[in-house]
């Protein structure tokens, strides 16, 4: 049995959690595909993994997992690989539930053409067209907890979905959960990284170490950190 003093100690390991933005996707019909299954990585979406995995070779990586989803797994493989580790997978990194599943989105010659759908679009702040916000949180931060008790004293790799990767990042960095979606620091093949000290997150950091091979247009907002991003939290 641990004394006191051993569990004291134990509060001040360090654990970090790379929580990584799939690669790029085949989506040749320019659909919001959502969790629908069959959507892979492109070829450039490979390479962008790959990428990840040699960004990430020489760190103490000891767990790696991933949404169940195609193109969480594939771009988990080569880091998995890299460091000899069996890929595991959970659930909650899968990518937010939306409405609009499997249908364009667009006012001219998307989904929101039509009237009927409009009513999806009443509140951004839950939203509700899909998934509620602090619902991606509660499943998240769970998902964030157990690679990091996977992972104790070392580093983990979550591979996951834009938006829940967002949104529990504006959780650890107290900012509000709505946001313009075209000011999202989370691009293709990004890495959100969450240092814990204990069971406590106390910094967040963002890299893009493929951000090469990301066409332009989908670079999105990741130019400049939100306000507050990048602080310390419960240091």
């Amino acid at each position: 049995m641990s004394s006191g003093t051993d569990r004291a100690a134990g509060s001040d390991e360090l654990t970090v959690v790379h929580l990584v933005r799939h690669g790029e996707v085949h989506n040749p019909g320019g659909v919001l595909y959502g969790r629908a299954p069959g959507y892979h990585l492109s070829e450039l979406g490979r390479k962008m993994a790959d990428r990840v995995a040699e960004h990430l070779a020489d760190r103490d990586i000891t767990y790696v997992v991933a949404s169940p989803l195609e193109r969480a797994q594939e771009t988990a493989t080569p880091v998995a690989a890299a460091h000899g580790l069996e890929l595991a997978t959970d659930g909650r990194l899968i990518e937010a539930e939306n409405i609009f599943e499997g249908k364009t989105f667009g006012i001219g010659d998307g989904a929101l053409r039509r009237p009927a759908n409009w009513k999806y679009l009443t509140n951004p702040f839950r939203p509700s067209w899909g998934e509620p916000y602090v619902d991606q949180v509660v499943r998240m931060s769970a998902a964030l907890a157990a690679a990091r008790d996977a992972a104790r004293g070392h580093e983990a790799v979550a591979v996951s979905h834009q938006l829940p990767i967002w949104v529990v990042r504006s959780w650890a960095e107290r900012r509000r959960l709505w946001h313009d979606p075209r000011r999202r620091q989370c691009t293709l093949a990004s890495l959100t990284s969450f240092t814990y000290r204990g069971d406590e997150i106390v910094s967040v950091g963002y890299s893009e170490p493929a951000i090469d091979l990301v066409p332009a247009h989908l670079r999105g907002g990741g130019a400049k950190a939100p306000k507050g991003a990048g602080k310390a939290f419960g240091a």
